[in-house]
């Protein structure tokens, strides 16, 4: 990896390690007293490894000229095993929270291993982790393949790629430690946002930088929807995270907003994430990969352009939907729920034009496991893009809101739609990344199919129900007018859902399993073995950059 940078990146690479060591050294000096030092010291750990890494292959001879009639496919594998080194993680730390639910003292009289601290582990694991690494990596391999570009650089991809997780790493062993703002999906502290910040430019101007150098004239739509992906949360991520820390030596910091102004901020920031982070990127990964396995072109090219600038511009105003029925003024909440609703046209539009791309294809959709992930994550998207604007209505909120119905939504989406439409991407880029013909094993790629979706079906009716049973619970009156049901009654009721929860995470956790066993057994396959002569997206990606586009 390190020998395939010229000698001008690795000077480069060495002198930004450099000077995030010394940036890591002053963290760890001016908060001895503070857990802003320990976090220092992590910085100051990554960067020496990264210069013992690049000092290893500093010598190395130049690499060939050859390499630029290829495209730069190391990136896209580094992302994907950092995807499924994260999910795995993630899914581990998320059943134990569900678990911890049913039995709370399986934390062990440890703090660190409290629910207030693990939630958070597993929700930036799932979602930055695993989500956002899947998300650079197929860009990467899609910006490619769409524009006939080879990316600009060796070292600004994997900048991104290590930038980027060396901001996943400390925010989770924040959480750990007790060091968090305290805001939904925004939970890291001043200094790690403005790392993430630094990583975020390079990679959209990365982005900026391939498409410029593009030899197909048209930019495909997957290349729109990653593009609204990068920028949004760019702007997001700046406007949510204004602070002001406490001193430059400690980790605490003070949002420049506050009252209802910081909750509107939070949830304009909130649901955009959901929109741009957990919509708009995995749409752009769905319409590459779902017509590639199928081998279908897009049914409407024209309805994804469309449900496009539909779903970037509704999906903007949302976000007070989030914020029914408080000091936030009326106009405002009904603003959120009405373009909650009109977000249901391109939403839909989207799905439906992922399923018609299927018409003539259903039969690979029954033999194939990889393309079966893909289309049962269309029926979710549709599914849940419906319960969205369903539950942002105000009265149905006024039951939904607090609930365990929130949680089966969400999940709905985070494992229906997002994890499976990432599976069937990964599934379907390691064969042609590595060059082999297929997985390892065909019949893996099923039983993970199937525990995925096992898992899925049992905590979202799960949810679903303990959800309207608790809001129900908490809205019945006695004849006297009193509440008929204490909270804790609510929560006596809850138990055998919360039991259903964990076994239906712990089958998607096993899936997950069973997956990285595969593509790791699928890597150490190509290896060995090699490739024959096929038809396939793996001969194109040893093509020269010059191919036709894909």
């Amino acid at each position: 990896m390190i020998a395939q940078l010229t000698s001008s990146e690795r000077h480069t690479a060495l002198a930004i390690l450099l000077l995030l060591a010394l940036c890591g050294l002053t963290m760890a000096g001016v908060g001895r007293d503070d857990l802003f030092g320990v976090h220092g010291a992590l910085v100051l750990v990554a960067a020496v490894g990264g210069i013992f890494a690049v000092g290893a292959n500093f010598y190395a001879p130049e690499p060939s000229q050859h390499r630029l009639e290829h495209y730069y496919d190391d990136p896209s594998k580094i992302g994907i095993v950092l995807s499924l080194v994260w999910v795995v993680f993630g899914l581990f730390i998320g059943d134990w929270v569900a678990w911890l639910l049913v039995n709370p003292d399986l934390t062990f009289d440890a703090g660190w291993s409290s629910f207030g601290r693990l939630r958070p582990v597993h929700t930036t694991s799932v979602i930055f982790g695993f989500g956002g690494n899947a998300l650079i990596a197929t860009s990467f391999y899609v910006m490619q393949r769409t524009s006939r570009a080879r990316l600009p650089d060796q070292l600004s991809p994997l900048f991104v790629l290590f930038g980027y997780n060396l901001f996943c790493v400390l925010a989770v062993t924040g959480y750990m430690l007790g060091i968090t703002q305290s805001r939904e999906y925004a939970e890291p502290e001043w200094y790690a946002d403005i790392w993430l910040t630094i990583v975020w430019i390079a990679y959209l101007v990365l982005y900026l930088r391939t498409l410029a150098r593009r030899k197909e004239p048209h930019i495909y739509v997957s290349n729109w929807y990653y593009l609204a992906f990068i920028l949004v949360v760019a702007m997001l991520h700046i406007v949510n995270n204004l602070a002001v820390p406490v001193s430059f030596g400690h980790a605490k910091s003070y949002s420049l907003f506050s009252g209802v102004q910081d909750a509107m901020t939070e949830w304009w920031y909130g649901h955009n994430a959901v929109a741009f982070f957990l919509t708009s990127g995995f749409l752009g990964m769905m319409y590459y990969y779902l017509p590639k396995r199928a081998g279908r072109p897009v049914f409407s090219y024209r309805l994804s352009i469309i449900s496009f600038w539909g779903i970037t511009f509704f999906y903007i105003w949302v976000g007070s939907h989030h914020l029914h029925y408080t000091a936030l003024p009326q106009w405002v909440q009904t603003l959120g729920m009405t373009f909650s609703l009109m977000l249901l046209v391109p939403s839909w539009a989207s799905a439906s034009n992922a399923l018609l791309t299927l018409n003539g294809a259903w039969h690979k959709v029954r033999d194939d496991a990889t393309l079966r992930f893909m289309m049962v994550a269309a029926v979710f998207y549709g599914l849940t893009t419906f319960e969205g604007s369903f539950m942002a209505i105000r009265p149905v909120n006024s039951l939904s809101h607090f609930t365990d119905w929130t949680i089966g939504h969400v999940h709905a989406g985070a494992l229906g739609w997002v994890a499976m439409i990432t599976f069937g991407s990964i599934y379907a880029s390691v064969p042609w990344l590595w060059k082999v013909k297929q997985m390892y094993s065909a019949k893996l790629v099923e039983a993970h199919f199937w525990l995925a979706l096992a898992g899925t079906v049992v905590y979202v009716f799960a949810m679903w129900n303990s959800g309207i049973v608790q809001g129900l619970m908490w809205r019945t009156y006695n004849e006297s007018g009193t509440l008929a049901y204490s909270f804790v009654d609510s929560l006596v009721a809850m138990h055998p859902y919360y039991i259903a929860r964990a076994v239906g995470g712990f089958l998607f956790l096993a899936g997950a399993v069973i997956g990285c066993w595969n593509v790791w057994m699928t890597t150490r396959w190509a290896a060995r073995v090699q490739a024959p002569e096929w038809q396939s997206e793996s001969a194109v990606a040893a093509a020269p950059a010059l191919q036709p586009a894909e």
